[in-house]
């Protein structure tokens, strides 16, 4: 378990709902995508477009979702994202959202520390996460 934690605010707009106002699970795993894209770039220092090229990419494997209670248009919500694990060549990400404080949302996502084929671009392979990444995330 990894000390930085990632957080940002927002408000919910209309956009991110359903006809009945509840924000999709499509639209809350986009926002674990983002709390995950965030958290590297504030361990790593690197902006997120220039992570394929310095690092290779990290593809997603598995996520989970458990809602406790609705996220809603209007409502005002904090996402929270830390690595819970790393492995050799994967790790976990968790994701809280909380609405005015209160949690509404866990969830996680496991990705792969992966580089492309440099003979076939098409296709990609695990790497080993280096030590000094890990490191980066306290």
């Amino acid at each position: 378990m990894t000390s930085l934690v990632f957080r940002s605010q927002m408000t919910v707009e209309f956009g991110h709902c359903d006809p009945a106002g509840m924000v999709s699970p499509k639209r809350l795993f986009e926002y674990f995508d983002t709390g995950t894209w965030s958290l590297f770039e504030a361990a790593l220092g690197i902006k997120r477009a220039d992570f394929l090229t310095t690092f290779g990419i990290l593809p997603l494997v598995d996520v989970r979702l458990n809602c406790r209670q609705a996220v809603k248009f209007g409502d005002h919500i904090e996402v929270a994202s830390r690595v819970a694990a790393f492995r050799r060549s994967s790790f976990d990400v968790d994701h809280r959202i909380s609405v005015d404080g209160a949690l509404a949302v866990e969830g996680g996502e496991t990705r792969v520390w992966a580089v492309r084929n440099k003979d076939d671009p098409g296709k990609i392979g695990a790497k080993t996460i280096p030590a000094e990444i890990i490191a980066r995330f306290g």
